[in-house]
């Protein structure tokens, strides 16, 4: 995204920002230097790109994929509270699941990724709800998922998937 900034000399201390005609415009005092700008700027920036990212994410659809995924790999038999998309999850975490709460979250950095792969994370997060480790037995559950091994190789490349305790 293309920034324009602003420089004030009515503005003290505050720097605001808004987006218009596709540009994110920021409004900053006039004494304040670059160094001390672009952090801030790159701030702006990733909560822009995170509201947009949150927007443009439907968790009815990640519902009915959930739905599809349970009568394919799981016999229909799991349930859960919620399943929905975030934007806060770390860089390193996809996906997190409680078990315990039948909650499930999606990292919004999937909804970029090949359809294997997200649904992938989705089977291994589903898994969870039946065996909260990584044990045999989970992985028995995930592996009934036939793009498993290709999904995790994409991650990997990725950079997301070098531990598996942590999806």
């Amino acid at each position: 995204m293309d920034v324009k900034i602003v420089r004030s000399r009515h503005r003290a201390k505050t720097v605001s920002a808004r987006e218009v005609e596709g540009y994110l415009l920021v409004q900053a005092p006039a004494g304040m230097s670059d160094a001390e700008l672009q952090p801030i700027v790159d701030r702006l920036k990733k909560r822009l790109q995170n509201r947009r990212a949150k927007e443009s994410l439907d968790n009815q659809d990640l519902q009915r994929l959930a739905h599809k995924l349970n009568q394919e790999y799981f016999d229909g038999t799991l349930a859960w509270k919620s399943i929905s998309w975030v934007t806060n999850q770390e860089k390193s975490r996809w996906a997190s699941c409680t078990p315990s709460q039948g909650t499930i979250r999606l990292s919004h950095r999937l909804a970029g990724l090949p359809a294997f792969v997200l649904e992938y994370v989705l089977v291994h997060e589903l898994a969870h709800l039946v065996h909260a480790s990584h044990g045999p037995e989970f992985w028995a559950l995930v592996n009934r998922y036939p793009k498993t091994e290709r999904a995790r190789g994409y991650l990997m490349a990725l950079g997301g998937e070098d531990n598996e305790e942590e999806m």
